[in-house]
């Protein structure tokens, strides 16, 4: 069949500057806090003006209008000075939604003399998208797992070192952080590079792979030119013409670079990227998205993929907090507890250009009737995302641009499932497997290994260690006839931290980084998927997920880990969140240039924060730029007017 008439490519290359090409934008907020220089410059067809494209170059660097960076002086003022104290009286100010970024900017706000009111639509947690599944916590969350002392990520679960305002924060607060370990290390803190690639019937090690990728390649059938070439390599390469525009580069050298990726591409999907300007075929591309988590992003905007793979690297050095990422938002909420309204959703926005915003509530209605609350200040921060702010009423009703963002920004999906295991399994030798397996009964080693232990369910949960009354009778049937076809038993895994990748539904599976104080037991990330690929998982009950999780797992990492499932797990479905309404915003092609410039910018006295108002989505990061940024445009205006 040929590649541009597969049903692929015609939703990947469908682009969105198809539309709506001759629409006025306004400046990125990061351009000047407070002060939004407007952008008359239309879309011009089959790519963005220059003008456009410069003005989103800024707000990937965090450049102001004369492009000079923003960052240190939003690292001194979170993490310093505050913001500057002004001569006037302070504003009320409404803050909506409590994740990272309206918690930091109220706890600003109302340290510069302001007074600050936060509204939060959840009744029992603060954070947003950072939510540790754990026992206690400012939620006071009962426990979620068989050993009370084992937590595990929700959301947010590795921080970039890269991102100075979330690291200096953590630091600021007192929070020890240590290393997240995306590739997997051994018992030394060595580079293991021994965790699983299983795919097209073939489970190999990451380490063998590298040595010899034609044993999974040619499963494949990609060209003989590619046989010899790894994955990741052959997507770096793939990405140099587009690098070459940036790398090197400094200053305003580096604004244009970036200016001439968004012209040239900003309106291309990354399988248009990846045919077009890569000249991959198809088969290729399949290997490529398999092993590099590219391909149910396939349709989304290049640029998406092509900021995170310069980020998202073996390179890059991530931290994770030793109580989990819940234990910076405990810290953020300990200052502004006085001020958080839980428990109200807002459901209408009445704002004048000449000051004055009005917000309508009800309350979830847990354990009581619905109640209706409404609150008044002078200025609001909006944090709720786009995705979310579909179903919040304006009056007056928004500008046409912030309402086409509001209606059209593309949010995916993502889906998580934890398993907790009484061992960590992966960290075993094959003695320490047969001395384990061998107390659930003599010989029980020897039978995994031939491949003759049972496969009804009984031996889930089986070992001592196991806290009897978890593994349900449902969870039981239900893994018993959806069992792993597998039953070769590969060798002992011996991982510290990193992940393994497969083409069944859990894609993509990483083991803790570091034990649990205290536990013998660890709960392991089964799978982590997105897009159509976690909109897969949401129509499963969790006595269902869980069992197929667990058989995924097992698919790479062999049957005997049964013996060790505790019958407990976690999920989290960010689609399918009440207040999340999607994992991040991750845009469409042209997007970017389309739409962001109006998502972050101010509305009289509204204002627009939270990681989605940023080039950072789904990142901490971008929250926290974010909040500085609206706490000084509410500052400067609240002295000026």
């Amino acid at each position: 069949m040929d590649a541009r008439f597969t049903r692929r490519a015609v939703f990947a290359t469908a682009g969105a500057s198809a539309v709506f090409t001759a629409l006025p934008a306004t400046a990125p907020a990061t351009a000047s806090p407070g002060a939004l220089s407007r952008l008359t410059s239309p879309q011009a067809p089959g790519g963005a003006s220059r003008e456009r494209c410069l003005a989103v170059a800024r707000a990937i660097l965090v450049l102001d209008e004369n492009d000079k960076p923003l960052v240190p002086r939003y690292t001194r003022i979170l993490l310093d000075t505050g913001l500057p104290r002004g001569r006037g009286p302070g504003k009320r100010v409404l803050v909506v939604g409590a994740g990272p970024a309206g918690l930091v900017a109220a706890d600003l706000l109302r340290r510069a003399g302001h007074e600050v009111t936060v509204i939060e639509a959840n009744g029992n947690r603060v954070g947003g998208r950072i939510k540790t599944f754990r026992t206690g916590g400012h939620e006071g969350a009962e426990q979620p797992f068989a050993d009370p002392r084992q937590y595990a990520e929700a959301g947010a679960m590795r921080i970039p070192d890269s991102h100075p305002l979330v690291t200096g924060l953590m630091d600021a607060l007192g929070l020890q952080r240590r290393r997240f370990h995306l590739t997997d290390v051994d018992a030394e803190g060595k580079p293991g590079n021994r965790t699983w690639i299983q795919a097209n019937g073939v489970r190999i090690r990451r380490s063998e792979y590298a040595r010899r990728p034609r044993l999974l390649n040619r499963t494949f059938a990609v060209p003989e030119k590619y046989l010899d070439t790894t994955a990741a390599d052959i997507y770096r390469d793939a990405l140099a013409p587009a690098r070459a525009l940036v790398d090197g580069k400094e200053g305003r050298a580096l604004v244009e670079g970036w200016a001439t990726v968004l012209q040239r591409y900003g309106d291309w999907s990354m399988f248009r990227y990846l045919t077009e300007e890569a000249g991959l075929d198809v088969n290729t591309i399949d290997l490529v998205g398999t092993l590099q988590n590219v391909t149910s992003r396939l349709h989304l905007s290049f640029l998406h993929s092509f900021l995170s793979a310069t980020l998202i690297s073996p390179d890059t050095a991530f931290y994770e907090l030793p109580d989990g990422t819940a234990a910076l938002v405990d810290a953020l909420y300990t200052r502004v507890k006085d001020l958080v309204r839980l428990d109200r959703r807002a459901v209408r926005i009445e704002h004048s250009e000449e000051g004055g915003v009005t917000v309508h509530t009800v309350s979830e209605g847990r354990g009581g009737p619905v109640v209706r609350e409404k609150f008044t200040a002078d200025e609001a921060i909006v944090t709720v995302p786009f995705s979310g702010l579909r179903h919040v009423a304006f009056a007056p009703p928004l500008s046409y641009g912030k309402r086409r963002a509001v209606t059209e920004l593309h949010y995916d999906a993502a889906t998580k499932v934890l398993l907790e295991f009484s061992r960590r399994w992966w960290e075993f030798s094959e003695d320490d497997w047969k001395t384990e397996l061998d107390a659930v009964r003599p010989g029980l080693y020897e039978q995994y290994q031939r491949g003759t232990s049972p496969a009804d369910g009984s031996l889930l949960g089986a070992h001592p260690s196991v806290p009897p009354g978890h593994v349900s009778d449902a969870q039981r049937e239900h893994y018993a006839a959806l069992r792993s076809a597998l039953r070769d038993q590969p060798e002992a895994a011996r991982v510290i931290g990193g992940g393994s990748t497969t083409d069944n539904a859990n894609r993509f599976m990483f083991q803790p980084s570091h034990p649990v104080e205290g536990s013998e037991g660890g709960v392991l990330l089964a799978s982590y998927s997105w897009a159509d690929d976690a909109l897969k998982w949401d129509s499963l009950d969790d006595e269902e997920r869980y069992p197929r999780a667990l058989g995924g797992v097992q698919d790479v990492y062999g049957q005997r880990l049964e013996v060790f499932y505790t019958g407990v797990g976690r999920t989290q479905s960010w689609m399918r969140d009440p207040y999340a309404y999607g994992e991040a915003s991750v845009l469409l092609p042209g997007q970017h240039t389309e739409l962001f410039p109006e998502v972050p910018a101010a509305e009289g006295p509204l204002h627009f924060a939270g990681c989605h108002t940023s080039i950072k989505p789904a990142w901490i990061e971008g929250a926290l730029e974010s909040a500085v940024r609206t706490a000084l445009e509410v500052h400067t205006r609240a002295k000026t007017s």
